[in-house]
C-alpha cells in the first residue's frame, strides 16, 4: 500500500506534530510541526523537513547549523494525527545547543535542568 501524506490528520492550520527520536539511543530529541508538503519532502530527500510556524516556511533541520537530522524511519500513530521521525542526529537537536529540547524536568514542584549545552 503506497503512502499519501494527505491521508494524515492535520489540525485546522494544516499541521501535524512530529517527534524526533534518536535511532541509536531512543532518546526523544525534539518536537516540531510538519504539513503535507514537508512530510513529502522529508520522504523524498531523507532530510527531515519541518514547517516553521514563526517564519511560515520550510525548515530543513540542520540547514544552517549543520546539526542535520537524517531520516531512518517515519512512523504514524494509530490515529494518524502525530508522527515519529526516527533520525540519525548530527550534533545537538535543540537550538539551545543541547542534545534534546527536553532538558528541563519538574520535580517536587521545581524546575530542574537535566543537561547543559554541548561543546
Amino acid at each position: 500500500m503506497s503512502f499519501d501524506p494527505a491521508t494524515l490528520v492535520y489540525d485546522d492550520r494544516g499541521l501535524i506534530p512530529c517527534i524526533a527520536q534518536d535511532e541509536e539511543t531512543g532518546e526523544v530529541l525534539m518536537m516540531a510541526w510538519m504539513n503535507a508538503e514537508s512530510v513529502a519532502r522529508t520522504l523524498e530527500t531523507g532530510k527531515v523537513t519541518y514547517w516553521s510556524r514563526s517564519r511560515q516556511s520550510f525548515w530543513v533541520k540542520g540547514e544552517t547549523s549543520g546539526h542535520v537530522q537524517s531520516l531512518v524511519d517515519l512512523r504514524l500513530d494509530c490515529d494518524r494525527d502525530c508522527l515519529l521521525a526516527v533520525v540519525r542526529q548530527v550534533g545537538p537537536a535543540c537550538h539551545t545547543n543541547r542534545r534534546s529540547c527536553f532538558y528541563t524536568a519538574v520535580r517536587d514542584g521545581e524546575e530542574v535542568e537535566l543537561m547543559t549545552p554541548m561543546g
